[in-house]
C-alpha cells in the first residue's frame, strides 16, 4: 500500500456498504482497502481479454514448467514460459528469440502491465543482450499492458514440459548453467494438462495423492451460483466414487476448483469424468433464476472452502 499513489481522497462508503465488508467489485479485499481507499484499485482479472485467460492464470500460479507461443501486434514471435532462470522477467537469445516469463519475483496491482513492461523492453533489446525493463512490482510498472502488445487473434496453446530443458534449447550452455538447470528440475511436480479441457491440470505433489486443479473461465459469481445449484440438487462435486472435492483457489479473478485424486491413477483416467462433470456444470450455468434457500446454503458452504491466493 505504501508504494501505491493516492489518486483521490478516500471515498465515503456508499449507503449500505460496510467499509470492513468485502468490496462490491469482487477483489476479495475490504472496501476500505480497495475502492474506498483513495488509491487506484487493483486490476482483478489481469489477463481478461487475452486468448486463453484461464491458462494464463494456470501458468502464473499453478504450472511449474510450460511454454506457449505468442505473437505481437507487429508480427514478432515470442515464447511465453511459466518461469525463466532466476525469475528473470524476459531474455533475448543470440538467435533473437524472445522468452517472456509469467511468474515474476515481484508484482504490482496489475500483473498484465508488469509482464507487458518486460515484453516491451525485450522487444527493444538487441539479441543476446540483458533485458532491463526497469522497476517491476510494488512501485508500479511503467510499460504497456499485454493486451496492448499482443495479437489477440493468435491462438494460445500450452505445452507442459517434464523439466526446464527448454531454458537451454539452442544455446551452448556451460557447466554452471547445466548445474542450475538440474537444481531447478528437482523442484518440478509431475503435471499434465488434460486434453480437450481448458486449463484443467493434473498434478502429483507426492506419492500419496494427486490433484486436479481446474481454472474455470466463467465469471466468479456466475460459476458459484451454478456450483451451488448442482450441490443443492444432490449433484456431487465428485469426479468418481471416493474422489473428494478439496475446495477452490481464487486467483486473478477466476475460481480454481481442486479435487484430491489417487496418486496411482494416470492423468488420462480423469479426462472422461471431468468432461462429464463439465457437461453438468454447463447445464447449471444456463439457469438464471435467483438461488433458493437450499442453494444459498450450498453456496455459502462452497465459499467457506475457497481461498484467495492472488
Amino acid at each position: 500500500m505504501a508504494s501505491r499513489k493516492r489518486t483521490t481522497a478516500p471515498a465515503a462508503a456508499p449507503e449500505g456498504v460496510n467499509p470492513k465488508a468485502p468490496c462490491p467489485c469482487g477483489s476479495g479485499r475490504r472496501y476500505k482497502h480497495c475502492h474506498g481507499s483513495g488509491y487506484a484499485p487493483p486490476v482483478i482479472r489481469s489477463f481478461e481479454g487475452l486468448p486463453g485467460e484461464a491458462d494464463w492464470v494456470a501458468l502464473r500460479e499453478l504450472v511449474p514448467a510450460a511454454t506457449a507461443a505468442l505473437r505481437t501486434t507487429d508480427g514478432r514471435d515470442v515464447t511465453l514460459a511459466s518461469v525463466l532462470p532466476g525469475g528473470t522477467p524476459a531474455l533475448v537469445r543470440e538467435s533473437g528469440e524472445i522468452l517472456l516469463g509469467v511468474q515474476l519475483q515481484a508484482s504490482s496491482d496489475d500483473v498484465s502491465r508488469d509482464i507487458g513492461t518486460a515484453l516491451a523492453a525485450a522487444l527493444e533489446a538487441p539479441a543476446g543482450a540483458p533485458v532491463d525493463p526497469g522497476p517491476i512490482g510494488g512501485a508500479g510498472s511503467a510499460g504497456p499492458r499485454l493486451q496492448e502488445l499482443l495479437d489477440l487473434t493468435a491462438p494460445f496453446e500450452v505445452t507442459v514440459h517434464e523439466d526446464f530443458g527448454f531454458w537451454l534449447e539452442g544455446t551452448d550452455a556451460g557447466a554452471a548453467a547445466q548445474a542450475g538447470l538440474q537444481h531447478a528440475n528437482e523442484s518440478i511436480l509431475p503435471t499434465v494438462r488434460l486434453a480437450g479441457l481448458e486449463a484443467a491440470y493434473w498434478v502429483r505433489p507426492g506419492s500419496e495423492r494427486a490433484h486436479l486443479r481446474w481454472v474455470r473461465p466463467e465469471r466468479e459469481e456466475q460459476l458459484l451460483d451454478a456450483l451451488a445449484r448442482l450441490r443443492a440438487a444432490g449433484e456431487p462435486m465428485l469426479l468418481g466414487e471416493g474422489i473428494r472435492y478439496a475446495g477452490a483457489f481464487r486467483a486473478h479473478g477466476l475460481v480454481v476448483p481442486v479435487w484430491d485424486l489417487p496418486a496411482d491413477a494416470p492423468a488420462e483416467d480423469w479426462i472422461e469424468p471431468a468432461t462429464q462433470w463439465q457437461a453438468r456444470l454447463e447445464q447449471a450455468l444456463t439457469v438464471t433464476e435467483p438461488l433458493d434457500a437450499d442453494e444459498r446454503r450450498a453456496r455459502a458452504g462452497l465459499l467457506s472452502r475457497q481461498i484467495t491466493i492472488r
